[in-house]
């Protein structure tokens, strides 16, 4: 049900490094992380690019929104210096080099499609599509754990996903389980949920479990916690805390 690693790096540095970046990658690997999770949005030129929030100000400077852009100028933006004067000039990652950098290291990927409001279709479709095509021949081996897992919130990413790469396997985002949250996986032949852990006990993880489903969580940084979730059946879960939770915390 769950056959990638089991620890993650959120974002790729946790706290330590601006999220969503090249030196955020870094870092994660150099705290031994060979698993990351990231998230990817279109620019105005359908572009995919690695950003979390679809408004620009918190983490990339500038103003507008991701999809008033093109990719190229959000690449020249400012993606580090919020988070410390010796990150400024970071860029914002274009999705297909940053992709291909995590398979050239090694680093598997749970990529997150995060659709800017109105763009779920055609997100769901570019990233899956770019994404099939790199791990071509990892899928016509059958070299499935070496393939990355596409999540999102958005049910209609998943569905445009299914139907551009019915071949990559897909994951539920789902903050809290409802009681719909079967039907909805199993409407996108989800093989996996992930799902906000403060809002998961026991009893649901095992429910989860026993439906076949891989069960993830995000974003799980205090250690006793994690031993917590993992005695539960969590199979895998993302942190920021990387300097507390290591890639072989499990």
């Amino acid at each position: 049900m769950w056959p990638y690693p089991r620890i993650l790096a959120h974002r790729g540095g946790g706290t330590l490094a601006p999220e969503n970046t090249y030196a955020g990658l870094r870092c994660g690997m150099q705290a031994g992380f060979r698993a990351i999770e990231f998230d990817v949005m279109l620019a105005r030129d359908g572009v995919p690019v690695v950003v979390h929030d679809p408004g620009l100000g918190r983490t990339v400077k500038g103003t507008g929104s991701v999809f008033e852009h093109d990719a190229g100028d959000l690449a020249a933006m400012d993606a580090g210096a919020w988070f410390a004067p010796a990150f400024a000039g970071e860029p914002v990652p274009l999705f297909t080099e940053f992709a291909r950098l995590c398979k050239e290291q090694g680093v598997w990927m749970n990529i997150e499609i995060k659709p800017a409001p109105g763009f779920e279709t055609e997100t769901g479709a570019v990233v899956a599509a770019l994404a099939a095509d790199l791990f071509a021949a990892e899928l016509a081996a059958g070299d499935m754990a070496r393939v990355p897992l596409l999540s999102s919130f958005s049910d209609v990413a998943l569905a445009s996903a299914r139907a551009a790469a019915p071949q990559l396997p897909r994951a539920c985002l789902i903050s809290a389980l409802g009681p719909d949250w079967e039907s909805r996986a199993r409407a996108l032949d989800a093989v996996a949920i992930h799902t906000n852990h403060q809002h998961l006990g026991p009893e649901m993880a095992r429910a989860v479990k026993d439906r076949g489903f891989g069960l993830f969580c995000y974003t799980v940084n205090d250690p006793g916690r994690a031993r917590t979730l993992l005695d539960w059946g969590v199979d895998a879960f993302c942190t920021d805390r990387i300097d507390l939770i290591g890639p072989d915390f499990a």
